[in-house]
């Protein structure tokens, strides 16, 4: 189910944005988030809000433990993550209260933990963590803000490469002209390492930048002061506030994967409201949003191959695997593989039934992701990841479009261990 997570920076953490606002407190092994998270919903969307700099901004840009916010967050199920930065302009063209839609950041901060891998469990080069950061903003946030800052007829930038300062100090002007000589449009003192945690724990991230000044290059001009930051964007503040919120309408709203998936009263039987995604393939809309949701989650892990289930769930892995550079792995139903197999039987509300893989099919320490379009009671999910167990696979997450969480599947398979994502759910069968 879609859950969004929000960083809202100077001006852009109100809570009353939310509906049914709540607050929650989570314990990291960081240490603590920078603030309480808020818990609520934006025209109906699971939304989670976080304050980069902790109530009232008392949290210096070098003190926020990004760590412990991005962990949080994640542990709290957040699915993506979209945050709100102010900005200096270090481009004629950005101009003060402009919106910046980013794509790139250089990284030029000094004092912060960039990673959460400080060492490589296990050692050796199969247990090494190194993530890619080539195109380190989800494309598929981008194009939501982008459409969305159109609608509304807001003035903004499709792209922009930020430059992240570790701060509490404003450039000088000879570092001004050097940073805008390399290439960034934007400055700022949040978005690195923020952006690259999001990356590793595998949540799809998008930024707002607000330009607010033009740091210290523009000699035609007062440099960069922080009273005057706040007057631009308490001044700029509203049009920010109406993108991130029709966003996330959008992003997990009525025109998201869930209206696309039609329901069958009856079947198979009596009592039974069947999710049937046909609906979702045929459309191509649909498809695609699948498809790059699964792929924006997964570009950054490091998955070796896709075990997807027999049947629907060879749609999706196989079309997923294909994005994503991986290997594909059929698991089946019995007496379908014919090579050596190894095989596990579950119980289902009908009786035992059998699944088997090709034994060779995964090498030993390989990192599996599996998937599958609908998780019910849990049952041939748990077979699946036994499976790759069994054949010396490790596997990363278990992937889903629908989840029936009344169903108790998605409780088992984390009460036993394993990290579960599913985009939307239905409540009963």
């Amino acid at each position: 189910m879609i859950k969004i997570g929000i960083i809202g920076g100077s001006g852009l953490e109100n809570p009353d944005i939310l509906e049914g606002a709540q607050k929650f407190s989570v314990e990291t092994p960081y240490g603590d988030p920078s603030s309480p998270l808020v818990l609520g919903k934006i025209g109906g969307v699971n939304v989670v809000l976080l304050s980069r700099h902790g109530n009232g901004h008392a949290i210096t840009p070098t003190g926020v433990n990004n760590r412990a916010n991005i962990y949080a967050l994640k542990e709290i199920g957040c699915t993506h993550l979209i945050v709100t930065t102010a900005c200096g302009s270090l481009k004629e063209e950005i101009c003060r209260g402009d919106l910046v839609i980013l794509d790139q950041f250089i990284d030029f901060t000094k004092h912060r933990a960039l990673t959460f891998f400080d060492e490589f469990p296990g050692g050796g080069a199969e247990h090494a963590k190194h993530t890619a950061m080539a195109e380190p903003f989800s494309e598929e946030l981008r194009r939501v803000l982008i459409e969305t800052a159109n609608e509304l007829n807001i003035k903004h930038h499709k792209t922009g490469t930020v430059i992240t300062i570790e701060g509490n100090r404003f450039s000088t002007r000879a570092e001004s002209i050097m940073f805008k000589s390399w290439g960034a449009d934007v400055i700022n003192m949040s978005v690195a390492p923020e952006c690259i945690l999001a990356n590793e724990v595998g949540l799809p991230y998008a930024a707002i930048a607000m330009a607010t000044d033009y740091d210290s290059w523009k000699s035609d001009e007062f440099s960069v002061d922080w009273e005057d930051i706040l007057k631009v964007f308490s001044q700029n503040v509203e049009k920010a506030t109406q993108l991130l919120v029709k966003a996330v309408s959008k992003i997990g709203g009525n025109d998201s994967i869930k209206s696309k998936i039609r329901t069958i009263a009856n079947w198979p039987k009596d009592g039974v409201m069947f999710r049937d995604i046909t609906t979702l393939l045929k459309d191509p809309e649909g498809l695609k949003i699948c498809i790059n949701n699964f792929y924006e989650r997964y570009k950054n892990l490091d998955i070796d191959v896709i075990a997807s289930i027999d049947a629907r769930g060879f749609i999706l892995g196989s079309v997923l695997a294909y994005k994503l550079g991986v290997g594909f792995v059929p698991i089946r139903k019995k007496g379908k593989l014919p090579a050596e197999v190894e095989t596990e039987e579950y119980m289902k509300e009908y009786g035992l039934d059998e699944l088997a893989i090709h034994k060779d099919a995964i090498e030993s320490g390989q990192k599996v992701l599996i998937i599958d379009d609908l998780l019910a009671t849990g049952g041939t999910a748990i077979a699946s990841a036994n499976l790759v167990k069994k054949v010396g696979g490790q596997v990363v997450e278990l992937a889903f479009i629908v989840d029936l969480p009344d169903l108790g599947g998605s409780q088992k398979l984390k009460g036993i261990g394993y990290s579960v994502y599913c985009q939307t759910s239905f409540e009963g069968e």
